[in-house]
């Protein structure tokens, strides 16, 4: 009898990624309503707390990317499915468009106006579209056949 067990993700390293991955999420949709404010009101309070919201929004992304980057092409190539693939680029995108919109929020005053918005979008829009693709997978996944 041969008993290889099936390979599987470290419990601790699932546990980081599910408490920090959504953090960064959040920054960036909060960052996202600043920037829309500011557009409306040009008060620069918003725009300046839409900046930092992105910086930590940044920074926080940094280890879940990490454990998600060994996860998916290091230790568990075995089992990663194309849809951990797919949520790998598109938060590796989001990623990319919000360090370009921490350089345009670096602008003085209305200068960030519309750029900051469409960035802003931008990163929303594709890190919902990857949560929504592992949501998709993982209800997928845990469904039960009956035969």
């Amino acid at each position: 009898m041969n008993s290889h067990a099936a390979p599987r993700r470290s419990v601790v390293a699932n546990a980081i990624y599910g408490l920090l991955n959504p953090i960064p999420f959040g920054c960036f949709v909060a960052a996202l309503i600043f920037d829309i404010i500011y557009a409306q009101t040009a008060v620069i309070l918003w725009d300046k707390a839409s900046a930092w919201l992105i910086v930590f929004g940044l920074l926080l992304a940094i280890v879940p990317r990490l454990i998600n980057l060994a996860q998916v092409w290091i230790t568990s190539r075995t089992i990663t499915t194309s849809a951990d693939r797919l949520d790998f680029w598109l938060n590796l995108l989001a990623i990319v468009a919000a360090i370009f919109n921490a350089f345009v929020h670096s602008r003085d005053a209305y200068g960030v106006v519309p750029a900051g918005c469409w960035l802003s979008l931008l990163t929303v829009l594709l890190l919902a579209i990857s949560h929504i693709i592992i949501a998709v997978q993982s209800t997928h996944s845990g469904d039960i056949v009956h035969e």
